[in-house]
């Protein structure tokens, strides 16, 4: 089979047959002495290596539990090469040595549908996790990686309510004020949103880098974007597309796309860029806290709600069916997800927003926590007012070539090189050309 076609045909959820030919036991009589982890950054791997009781640093790559080696197998996701090796991995799974089975592997929002309806993620139950344990987590992660026949298959130590990370400075200067209440009057809704963006660009200043900075403000609240193999601009879509246009043609907003240079240079202040979007792990973990000169390194960003509510990606751990560290993939899920003094520490050492209601709560209220990168605000309050709304039934396997087919289609439209029916048509057969079994 050509690697190819593992990402075709999940993301169709038409792999029963192979991947029940693949699978072997979830639990092996006799645990492992190599724990083989898949990601595509740094993130979990901090997370372990900070958290996890009893883990020890070897290199960059290997650690140690106990007498169990730890490989760490990271691969950026450009060009969807963490997938393409993952799912050339995962195909030989069966016949891999013990030593080179895959035992964890880490999965996105946009694309965890495409694993989890497959055999190749085991039951968090089956390896050893119950629901008593999973009872503080926020009900719509497990939604996104509860597969169509009701079983969980992964479990996230974060969640990803949204909010909106103004340029404190910016605020002074325009509104006369960088208090939370007094910008989120600002930005109360599209219309107010609108407005605001002229005034900022009077001043100097984009309200935004890019478009698609709030994409997923709308994308998050859209309906389906493809439904029964049919791919669709939604209301909601077509929303974003209209108040983008209208904002990259008053020069109010950029184009450029996410993590590119040109849209980090919005992070210092000489990039003049009023706000971005985003969740917790974006603030702490993406706006360039660590660098010198930078707004995040300066504690010059706040939050407010913006416009509308909303949620962004997140992380998720899956165990892979055939590992035989059963008992080992259990307890990291278990400690990291389910442990509340851990997850405190993760809040408290890495300002992630974590999946367990109570220990949120109980953070929201500590008026002794801060985050430097917002000069000292505890946005815990409206991080936790987002996550209670979100709702992630609208998902597909489809969504993450979605969003990058329209973004980079939509970008032609916006700086005025083609029009929208083209813009439109060239997205949906780039679309295709990703997904040959959808039409539209």
């Amino acid at each position: 089979m050509k690697k190819k076609a593992l990402s075709v045909l999940m993301a169709a959820s038409m792999l029963a047959g192979l991947t029940a030919a693949a699978a072997v036991p979830a639990a092996a009589e006799e645990e492992g002495k190599v724990l083989n982890i898949y990601c595509w950054n740094e993130e979990f791997k901090s997370r372990l290596t900070d958290h996890y009781p009893g883990y020890e640093e070897v290199d960059a790559t290997t650690g140690k539990i106990g007498d169990v080696e730890v490989r760490w197998n990271i691969t950026p996701s450009t060009d969807n090469a963490y997938q393409n090796n993952l799912d050339e991995k995962l195909l030989a799974q069966a016949d891999a040595a013990a030593d080179d089975k895959i035992d964890i592997f880490l999965l996105e929002a946009d694309y965890a549908l495409k694993y989890v309806d497959t055999d190749f993620t085991a039951s968090v139950t089956d390896l050893g996790l119950t629901e008593e344990e999973l009872a503080n987590q926020y009900q719509y992660t497990k939604d996104i990686v509860t597969d169509a026949n009701g079983v969980l298959k992964g479990v996230s130590w974060q969640g990803c309510p949204g909010v909106l990370i103004y340029n404190r400075e910016a605020a002074k200067e325009v509104f006369g004020s960088d208090d939370p209440e007094t910008v989120q009057a600002k930005v109360a809704d599209w219309d107010t949103f609108k407005a605001t963006a002229a005034e900022l660009k009077e001043a100097g200043y984009k309200i935004a880098a890019s478009a698609n900075d709030f994409y997923r403000v709308f994308s998050d609240n859209s309906g389906k974007v493809v439904e029964d193999g049919v791919a669709k601009i939604t209301p909601e879509i077509k929303q974003w597309i209209d108040l983008s246009k209208e904002l990259v043609d008053a020069g109010e907003v950029g184009t450029f796309d996410l993590w590119s240079d040109d849209w980090n240079k919005g992070f210092y202040p000489d990039g003049k860029v009023f706000c971005y979007f985003g969740p917790a792990w974006l603030i702490d973990f993406c706006m360039a806290a660590d660098t010198e000169g930078s707004i995040a390194n300066q504690g010059g960003w706040a939050a407010t709600e913006g416009p509308q509510g909303f949620s962004w990606g997140g992380t998720w751990i899956a165990g892979a069916t055939g590992t035989d560290n059963a008992s080992l993939v259990a307890d990291i899920m278990r400690q990291l997800t389910c442990n509340p003094e851990i997850m405190k520490d993760i809040v408290t050492a890495d300002n992630d927003f974590v999946n367990n209601k109570p220990v949120m709560e109980e953070m929201a209220a500590d008026e002794s926590y801060g985050d430097a990168v917002l000069g000292g605000q505890n946005a815990l309050a409206m991080f936790c007012a987002g996550a209670d709304k979100i709702d992630r039934s609208n998902m597909s396997p489809y969504d993450q070539g979605y969003t990058e087919e329209l973004q980079k289609a939509m970008k032609d439209y916006f700086e005025g090189n083609v029009d929208y029916d083209t813009a439109v048509q060239t997205f949906f057969d780039n679309l295709v050309v990703k997904y040959p079994e959808l039409t539209f």
